[in-house]
């Protein structure tokens, strides 16, 4: 019996991070009506804020449901989806920190993506929902205090992807206290910085994407 639960628990969760990893992804109708067809097999907290940020979605007309997740995710460094800018912001240290990420996917059985960052958290929630539960839920346990400072930051900007941020926060243990003061100290501060010696990462801003391109 406990064994079938904790399946139910892992099938939900894996539902639930690959519904985020499409809401999260630039935004496509093909995404969005396949993420729609998975909700309807999810349930529980993250299927309800899954399903809220698809409901937004759906109302936007493509155009400007395109430009405003440039103007959210790709103009803004307190809503980046790169979770080790959070965690090493743009020192030295961020270089190993991508590459723990690309040795989780090389463990996990898969090369690292050559098209976008290994931190950049929809391609860890595909690779946690389709590839390797156990390896990709400990990368975003690890980075949890980035994705609750990235839920908190989308939360006050009143954007309908908070939810689905929210909904990965809800597959994840409930956060300890020291989390709960890290998220606060970083939200406060922003993320480590090292002011001489080195050029910032490229990566430190996610880039733009042009609204009517692919």
């Amino acid at each position: 019996m406990r064994s079938r639960s904790r399946s139910s628990t892992v099938l939900q969760d894996r539902l639930a991070w690959q519904c985020a990893s499409l809401l999260l992804s630039y935004p496509d109708t093909a995404r969005l009506d396949t993420a729609e067809r998975l909700l309807a097999h999810a349930e529980g907290i993250a299927a309800e804020l899954l399903s809220r940020t698809a409901f937004e979605l759906r109302r936007l007309d493509p155009l400007r449901a395109a430009q405003d997740y440039v103007q959210t995710f790709d103009m803004c460094r307190r809503t980046t989806m790169y979770l080790t800018y959070w965690t090493a912001g743009d020192t030295r240290n961020r270089g190993a920190a991508m590459l723990a990420f690309a040795a989780a996917y090389r463990a996990g059985g898969v090369a690292p993506p050559r098209s976008e960052a290994p931190d950049y958290l929809p391609v860890v929630l595909e690779f946690a929902a389709t590839v390797d539960p156990d390896r990709g839920r400990r990368l975003l346990v690890e980075h949890r205090v980035a994705v609750d400072v990235l839920r908190d930051a989308l939360t006050e900007a009143a954007s309908p992807y908070a939810h689905a941020v929210g909904a990965v926060s809800a597959t994840l243990p409930p956060a300890t206290h020291a989390d709960l003061q890290r998220a606060r100290r970083l939200a406060a501060a922003g993320a480590p910085a090292e002011a001489v010696g080195l050029q910032p990462l490229t990566l430190s801003v996610p880039p733009r994407r042009n609204p009517g391109g692919d």
